[in-house]
């Protein structure tokens, strides 16, 4: 038998001794609410601002070691799924734990194709906004909107119910971001094409004008196929936190999706890869690059796309990034910034400032010139993150909405206000 792991924790206050269960590396912080607590005392609460050492679940959907740079899908490294499966296939893997059997993906394939289209006051709700309008405050809202359009949704434990709505997010998403970089264009918005693949459609649904049939070419479609299925989870992100954080309140799930393209939004979370072209950007020439690491080393510039809260190593999805941006270039032409990034990685590689800090490049660092490549503007960058990562956010809800332990999430805090104040009118206080 497995002996019982166990912490013994000594209270200075008091000298009581206390021993917490160990359970897959982590104590419950239930366990340590024990301590010190008495009929006027509160027990001890764990501060820990961002989450940085707190488990919230327990999750099989994906895995990731940061000092070795491993990324793995349900056990599946992320190498090997970017090789050699396509993003419905992955979406599927994600969402329902396995890999499907041809007839579950023919079934899965076909029912996404079907629902690409969305309803027409869809378009009426995005056409409101203003021309300048950012494409991911249009996503957000026209995700929120659909809640409206399948009140069954709220429905969350008919697996029946479940899986539909699954189905209409992963299928309209695509429809959604294309729209919002029409609307900003000024340009008609493109029904789906039944005939395409997922990331054909979508290549079809933002590019096509005045064609019979819009063709993409095989290597983009590929390279959009990749940067799905890198960008399709990564854990316990603060997106993913934000959809289980408004999903335990039990609302329908494109509410909590929702709430992770609001996270996404943010700059610390989705805009890494716009920040990473303006510096690139900024630097302008390979001949530059030595002057702006040293200005980094003296804390005068910021490297963008390098380093990882999680990743103490080159992480994964950079490596495959790097070999996709090969494919397009090939299409597209070679992106100027190319040169001055690959020059920036091998100097920033072999300088033991950033080595002895852990500083390799992440999966922003390459990215943005892809996407620049595929002529879209920087503030569509978010917009292609959140169209993929909602297999992600849909995997990571439904695990909390079947997970018996999770509860309403509401975290404790430390008050450091006032206390017991006397109010004083304001026919006093204003004489």
């Amino acid at each position: 038998m497995t002996q019982k792991q166990t912490l013994t924790v000594r209270d200075n206050r008091t000298g009581d001794e206390y021993e917490l269960d160990i359970t897959d590396g982590a104590i419950r912080a239930s366990d340590v609410g024990k301590i010190g607590k008495t009929e006027d005392e509160a027990g001890l609460a764990v501060y820990d601002p961002g989450f940085t050492n707190t488990a919230s679940t327990r999750s099989a959907v994906t895995f990731i070691d940061g000092d070795k740079g491993i990324l793995e899908y349900r056990g599946y490294p992320i190498e090997q799924l970017a090789e050699s499966s396509n993003f419905l296939e992955v979406a599927y893997l994600l969402i329902y734990g396995e890999l499907p059997t041809r007839e579950q993906y023919e079934r899965w394939e076909h029912e996404i194709t079907f629902h690409t289209f969305v309803h027409e006051d869809i378009k009426t709700v995005m056409r409101g906004f203003r021309y300048d309008a950012h494409p991911m405050g249009m996503l957000l809202s026209s995700v929120g909107a659909l809640s409206t359009f399948y009140p069954e949704a709220r429905n969350i434990t008919d697996e029946q119910i479940r899986h539909e709505q699954i189905v209409r997010l992963i299928a309209k998403m695509p429809t959604l971001g294309a729209w919002s970089f029409r609307h900003a264009q000024g340009k008609p918005y493109v029904y789906p094409d039944n005939d395409l693949s997922y990331a054909e459609n979508f290549l079809s649904m933002l590019f096509r004008m005045s064609e019979p049939k819009y063709e993409p070419d095989p290597r983009l479609t590929k390279a959009l196929e990749v940067l799905f299925i890198l960008h399709a989870d990564h854990e316990q992100n603060a997106s993913a936190n934000a959809v289980r954080s408004v999903g335990s309140t039990q609302v329908d799930p494109y509410s909590a999706v929702s709430a992770g393209i609001a996270a996404l939004f943010g700059p610390l979370h989705g805009g890494a890869n716009e920040a990473v072209l303006r510096m690139l950007k900024r630097i302008g020439s390979k001949e530059k690059v030595p002057a702006f690491i040293e200005g980094v080393k003296n804390g005068d510039e910021r490297l963008m796309g390098f380093g990882h809260r999680v990743y103490k190593n080159y992480d994964p999805r950079a490596k495959i990034i790097k070999k996709a941006c090969d494919e397009v270039f090939e299409v597209t032409g070679v992106n100027p910034l190319l040169e001055v990034a690959q020059e920036l990685e091998k100097i920033a590689l072999e300088d033991d400032y950033f080595v002895s800090r852990k500083l390799y490049p992440n999966v922003d660092f390459y990215s943005g010139l892809i996407y620049e490549a595929l002529q879209f503007p920087p503030e569509m960058f978010t917009v292609l993150f959140a169209i993929p990562r909602t297999a992600g956010w849909l995997a990571q809800w439904i695990e909390l909405v079947d997970d018996p332990e999770q509860k309403i999430a509401r975290p404790k805090q430390i008050y450091t206000g006032g206390r017991t104040l006397d109010f004083v009118p304001a026919s006093e206080r204003w004489k």
